[in-house]
């Protein structure tokens, strides 16, 4: 089991302090990230929180699972690995190949 985890439904004005103030009470908390918008900065009212160890992100989901936080009911569960970032298609724009046929392949047979 991870050590880390993930909060949701937090309110867009909860910071990382208050985060490390109520996942205190479950132990060593050793990291707190918000994810914010790339663009705006503001947050998207989820965040991850590491704890020092396995029994603390136990503790941490058991007691802080469905708690109130600036009159939000938060959810607690451990993380899930990230999911792996696709690929660009060849050549590295972005841009799919139409049906899965390469640019090269496209080309008629000639005709008898």
């Amino acid at each position: 089991m991870a050590k880390e985890l993930y909060v949701g439904n937090l309110s867009y004005e909860t910071n990382e302090e208050d985060l490390r103030r109520i996942f205190a009470v479950a132990g060593k908390v050793t990291s707190v990230h918000i994810i914010t918008d790339p663009v705006t900065g503001a947050s998207k009212g989820c965040a991850y929180v590491r704890m020092a160890s396995i029994e603390e992100t136990m503790e941490a989901i058991n007691s802080l699972d469905e708690a109130l936080l600036d009159n939000r009911v938060i959810s607690v569960s451990v993380a899930r690995p990230q999911k792996p970032q696709g690929r660009p298609s060849a050549g590295g724009k972005g841009k799919s190949r139409p049906y899965g046929r390469s640019v090269q392949g496209s080309r008629k047979k000639p005709s008898r």
